[in-house]
């Protein structure tokens, strides 16, 4: 017992250093001679070059069927999936750039070409929840040609072992 109330709050510090925000990756740069190297890393404070280009297009303006969804308790180990709904409320069409989830156990698809105004475009975000234990509250930074952009959505859940 004594060994466990050691490993305990190691384990939950790994759990939580696994997924951190801002981690950087490296990036395969393709040369035009067909050769390949390794880039820098991107610096990891990125968002205002993310917001310059997100808002070099036109303005427009988005609602979302919703900013926060709560999964409720799941099993750990599973993998779920939201849809959040955009509409384009604005005069020009939306253009979402990115989508940068807060850690790798998030993975985002969204809607790439224009939205049309008065169209709707989907954000989906799938969650993997095998390094979670207890309740998550996870987000992601929704970059677009709008005023207050990074916009942010984010879910939760209870992981049950």
């Amino acid at each position: 017992m004594k060994n466990f109330i050691k490993i305990a709050p190691l384990a939950v510090a790994l759990t939580l250093l696994s997924c951190k925000k801002d981690q950087t990756a490296d990036q395969l740069v393709i040369q035009e001679d067909n050769s390949a190297q390794i880039a820098a890393p991107m610096p990891v404070d990125s968002n205002a070059e993310m917001i310059k280009e997100a808002q070099s297009k036109p303005l427009t303006n988005l609602v979302l069927s919703e900013a926060h969804f709560e999964f409720g308790k799941m099993k750990k180990g599973d993998q779920k999936e939201h849809i959040y709904e955009v509409t384009n409320t604005g005069e020009n069409p939306l253009i979402i750039s990115q989508v940068k989830p807060g850690c790798g156990c998030t993975v985002p698809d969204y809607t790439k070409e224009p939205i049309l105004p008065g169209k709707k475009g989907k954000i989906t975000l799938k969650f993997d929840s095998s390094s979670f234990d207890g309740l998550v509250n996870k987000q992601a930074e929704v970059y677009a040609n709008v005023e207050k952009a990074p916009i942010i959505i984010s879910f939760s859940a209870d992981i049950q072992p």
